[in-house]
């Protein structure tokens, strides 16, 4: 496949779903032994999962792994969690509230890239053959999960101060 615009849009895809899954763990790892902790780590496998779906595509698509990307996303997420740490240390709700929050907007662009995958197949024949209205319905079923996490998280971090 020759097609760079494709192959940029995927590996970007692909590098941001390296800063979610980073950011659950960092999340999961501050929640050890709560409910939260269960919540997160089953969202973090299931974006893993989904990367795995993308990564599939790419290899069936002869696109390789952009390192340079892949090495930014990582970064962009331990530059995130020295901001998170400044402002809230430990398993605070503001953490919590910004990091899923940028998480939930990860799965937006999943959404968006499955969705736009879905439509570009309509003329190229490469990228038929994957189930991108499963996927998509996953992908919002996440951002359902994610949503509550994440408005508990404004709740008890947008609380007044009394």
């Amino acid at each position: 496949m020759s097609n760079s615009y494709l192959a940029a849009y995927l590996n970007d895809h692909f590098a941001g779903s390296v800063m979610a899954v980073d950011l659950l763990a960092q999340l999961e790892n501050s929640h050890t032994g709560t409910p939260m902790a269960r919540v997160l780590s089953e969202l973090r496998g299931d974006i893993e999962a989904d990367r795995r779906e993308l990564k599939t595509l790419m290899d069936r698509l002869h696109i390789t792994e952009s390192r340079p990307r892949k090495a930014t996303a990582w970064l962009t997420a331990k530059l995130s969690e020295i901001k998170l740490n400044i402002e809230d240390e430990g398993s605070g709700p503001l953490r919590l509230l910004e990091s899923v929050e940028a998480v939930a907007l990860g799965i937006d662009g999943k959404l968006a890239l499955w969705r736009s995958l879905s439509a570009a197949s309509e003329i190229n024949a490469e990228l038929r053959g994957v189930d991108y209205e499963w996927l998509s319905q996953r992908a919002e079923q996440q951002r359902q999960r994610a949503e509550k996490v994440r408005l508990s998280a404004a709740k008890a971090a947008l609380a007044p101060m009394g």
